[in-house]
């Protein structure tokens, strides 16, 4: 079994579409140890002398969905891959901003989650001490965005443009060639097609 710690903000798209690889090659057996790491956006983009964004009530809404995957990944784990691809999908293909309640609800209608328990986890204010956490053990890396791969003790942004089928093996294939490529080849530093493939 392969480990690997991976971060997520549901703003990104490009966390969207590795999360939903992972989440594939998962439910299709894929030998990996995931842990998903709630990363936030928004603190690089905080005032100068600002409080950091995880205890800034005013900055709540942004971090809602990633309060609430957080609570259902530490407090409903069961339902945590449902919960994670139905936030990621509304965001990304239904256009849910996923700042209020309302939406959140919306979002995760489909799963078996208490959502009851959730938004008490959130009021309490225990999942936002976990971003912090989460993001303060991600500077150590010196990681600027999502998603991040951490393989063996080392980071690595990944850039992944595509999302995938319904095709377990293939999701399985691409997870298993970049944790190669991670932990193999540590003096490549930086990987990139010039152009956007069509």
């Amino acid at each position: 079994m392969r480990h690997f710690d991976l971060s997520y903000d549901y703003r990104c798209p490009f966390a969207k579409n590795i999360h939903l690889h992972v989440i594939t090659a998962l439910r299709g057996g894929g030998d990996f140890d995931v842990t998903f790491v709630p990363w936030t956006m928004s603190q690089g983009y905080k005032a100068d002398g600002a409080p950091d964004v995880w205890d800034d009530p005013a900055r709540d809404r942004e971090q809602l969905s990633l309060a609430v995957s957080t609570s259902i990944r530490d407090l409903q784990p069961e339902y945590f891959l449902d919960a994670h691809e139905a936030l990621f999908r509304s965001r990304h293909e239904r256009g849910l901003r996923l700042v209020t309640r309302e939406e959140i609800t919306e979002a995760l209608s489909s799963t078996a989650v208490d959502l009851a328990a959730v938004f008490d986890d959130v009021d309490s204010r225990r999942p936002h001490k976990v971003i912090g956490q989460s993001f303060r053990e991600f500077e150590g890396y010196d990681a600027f965005g999502v998603p991040t791969f951490v393989v063996d003790g080392d980071a690595t942004f990944v850039r992944y443009m595509t999302s995938p089928s319904d095709d377990a093996a293939a999701s399985t294939a691409l997870l298993d060639s970049l944790l190669t490529l991670m932990s193999t080849e540590s003096d490549l530093n930086e990987f990139k097609h010039t152009k956007v493939p069509l």
